[in-house]
C-alpha cells in the first residue's frame, strides 16, 4: 500500500550523502583548475628569445632570456641569454640597465667566446652617450677605460681594430675639453690656470688633433704673461710642424706681428 521510504533524516544515510557530494565537489574544482605552465627547454626558450628580439619586442625577448637564466642555470644557453638580456636594453637605449647587464657577464665569463663581444657593448654603452664638448666628460672617461680594457684583455677580438681607433677619438674628445676649459680661464684673465691645462694637454695628449690649438693659446698665455721668448719658440714649433692647419696659419702671423726680439707691433 505504501511504498518504502528514504530515510534521509538517517545519521548513516546522511554522512554517505556528503561524503560523495565533497568528493564530486573536490573533483569539479581539478577540473576547473587551469593546467600549469611546462617548463620549456633552454634551446626553444633561446630561439623564442632571439626572434623577439629581432623583431624589437624586446621585454618579451628578456623574458625569454631570462627563463633560460633562473631555469636552466647551468645549460650552454645560460651565458648567451645574460648577455642577450644587455642586448635588449642596449638597443633600447637603456644604457644603465645595459650596462649592468654586460657588466655582471664579463665579471662571471670573462673567457667565454663572446666575452669580448660583451665587453664591446659594454663600452659602446658608454661610447653612445658621449656629451658635447662643453658638458660634462665623465662618460667618454668612462669609454675610454672600458675601450683600453678590451684591446688589453682580447687583442685578438674582431673588434680590437675598432677598440683603438675609438680609444683615440675619446682621447681627442678629453683633450679638447682641456683646451675648452684653458681658454675659458684665459678668457676670464686667469692665465696661470690656463697653462695648468694646456701643459697638461701637451703632455698627456701630443698626438691628439689639438696640438696646434694648444700650441697657439699657450703661446698666448705666455705672451700674456710677458715670456716674449718662450712664445715665439712655440709659434716656431707650431708654425714648423702644422703650419698646414688653421692654426698653424695663425702662428706664423702672430710670429710676423711679433717680430724678431719677440715685441708685438
Amino acid at each position: 500500500m505504501y511504498g518504502p521510504v528514504l530515510m534521509l533524516g538517517h545519521p548513516a544515510t546522511l554522512a554517505r550523502i556528503l561524503v560523495t557530494g565533497l568528493l564530486l565537489l573536490a573533483g569539479g574544482c581539478s577540473v576547473l583548475r587551469p593546467a600549469p605552465t611546462p617548463i620549456l627547454p633552454p634551446e626553444e626558450l633561446y630561439q623564442i628569445g632571439e626572434t623577439e628580439l629581432n623583431n624589437k619586442r624586446y621585454d618579451e625577448a628578456r623574458q625569454n632570456f631570462r627563463k633560460i637564466v633562473e631555469r636552466h642555470p647551468n645549460s650552454s644557453y645560460a651565458p648567451r641569454a645574460r648577455f642577450y638580456i644587455g642586448e635588449a636594453f642596449y638597443r633600447e637605449a637603456e644604457f644603465d640597465k645595459a650596462t649592468r647587464e654586460f657588466e655582471s657577464f664579463v665579471a662571471f665569463f670573462p673567457r667565454h667566446e663572446i666575452a669580448d663581444l660583451v665587453q664591446y657593448r659594454l663600452a659602446m654603452s658608454y661610447y653612445d652617450q658621449l656629451k658635447p664638448v662643453e658638458q660634462d666628460q665623465g662618460l667618454t672617461q668612462k669609454a675610454l677605460e672600458q675601450f683600453k680594457k678590451l684591446a688589453k684583455e682580447y687583442p685578438q677580438s674582431r673588434y680590437f681594430g675598432d677598440a683603438l681607433a675609438k680609444i683615440d677619438i675619446c682621447r681627442g674628445r678629453l683633450a679638447q675639453k682641456e683646451v675648452w676649459v684653458a681658454s675659458y680661464y684665459f678668457n676670464q684673465g686667469n692665465p696661470s690656470a690656463a697653462r695648468q691645462r694646456l701643459e697638461l694637454v701637451l703632455k698627456d695628449y701630443p698626438r691628439t688633433l689639438v696640438i696646434p690649438e694648444t700650441l697657439f693659446l699657450l703661446a698666448e698665455v705666455n705672451f700674456y704673461e710677458g715670456k716674449n721668448a718662450e712664445a715665439i719658440d712655440l709659434l716656431r714649433r707650431l708654425e714648423k710642424d702644422y703650419g698646414f692647419t688653421e692654426w698653424g696659419r695663425r702662428g706664423k702671423q702672430r710670429l710676423n706681428a711679433a717680430g724678431p726680439t719677440g715685441s708685438l707691433r
